[in-house]
């Protein structure tokens, strides 16, 4: 691999701190796999956990969804760190300002009670649903830095840690009901605005953590118990422009509440 990590990783740091708009950059430095990409974000994520004195919660996994996939126009899953730091209860409110361009995404998380190895293969479902020891609905909150999708890259996506600006979660279930079927729905100021399922994210929602264990496998880094995984949104991004309040609620499975401010 001829890019310099380093400096990919500074030039993130550097755009973040100034709040330029992001822009396809992954030609410019020479990446040109996925590989080059993931070197990078692991670079970056350790420099971002050195400045804010924080440590990771866990993983984000993106674009899950056909809804989503067309939204950004790449049509694989891509994987990213949460930062604790970045984790927030159910009913926080937080300032769009603070962030370059802030989207939020409706998801299952699921947090692990064991570590999840591949032996060989890509864990099954049944052994997925053994190391999980809770889920429950959460709202990511991404910043994409105003990016056109129009010209947007995966491996770009993938270095600045697929844009994770953090999470809110519910609380933790278990047992949980057919996560396959449960339904979600998402309101704004007691509107309901969009729907999905379970299955929408790659037929179940546990697919997408067999799919980071893996990828994670062949990084040398393992998934591992208290490790919680967002397993990408069930409805398309909703960018707030307003002060407004959020209710996710998974049915049969909790809710989770989120306020924003301008």
């Amino acid at each position: 691999m001829d890019v310099d990590v380093g400096e990919v990783a500074e030039m993130l740091m550097r755009e973040h701190a100034e709040g330029m708009t992001f822009q396809p950059f992954a030609a410019v430095f020479g990446i040109t796999s996925t590989d080059d990409a993931y070197a990078v974000q692991r670079e970056y994520v350790r420099r971002l956990k050195q400045s804010r004195s924080t440590k990771a919660a866990g993983y984000k996994i993106g674009l899950t969804t056909p809804r989503m996939q067309q939204m950004c126009g790449i049509d694989s899953p891509v994987a990213g760190v949460v930062l604790k730091d970045g984790v927030h209860a159910s009913g926080t409110r937080l300032s769009i300002s603070a962030y370059g361009h802030v989207g939020l995404e409706f998801e299952i998380a699921v947090r692990l009670g064991q570590d999840l190895v591949p032996r060989g293969r890509t864990p099954s479902l049944a052994e997925v649903a053994a190391a999980v020891d809770g889920v429950c609905p959460a709202i990511e909150l991404i910043d994409d830095r105003g990016a056109d999708y129009r010209k947007l890259d995966a491996l770009s996506l993938i270095a600045d840690n697929a844009w994770n600006g953090g999470i809110v979660l519910g609380g933790f279930t278990r047992p949980w009901p057919d996560l396959a079927a449960i339904e979600a729905v998402v309101s704004v100021d007691g509107q309901i605005i969009d729907r999905g399922f379970g299955r929408d994210v790659l037929g179940h929602p546990f697919y997408p953590v067999a799919w980071l264990a893996t990828h994670l496998a062949a990084q040398g880094s393992p998934l591992c118990a208290g490790d919680v995984v967002m397993t990408g949104s069930l409805v398309t991004t909703k960018f707030p422009d307003r002060s407004t309040s959020y209710h996710y609620e998974l049915r049969g499975c909790g809710a989770v509440e989120l306020s924003v401010s301008v």
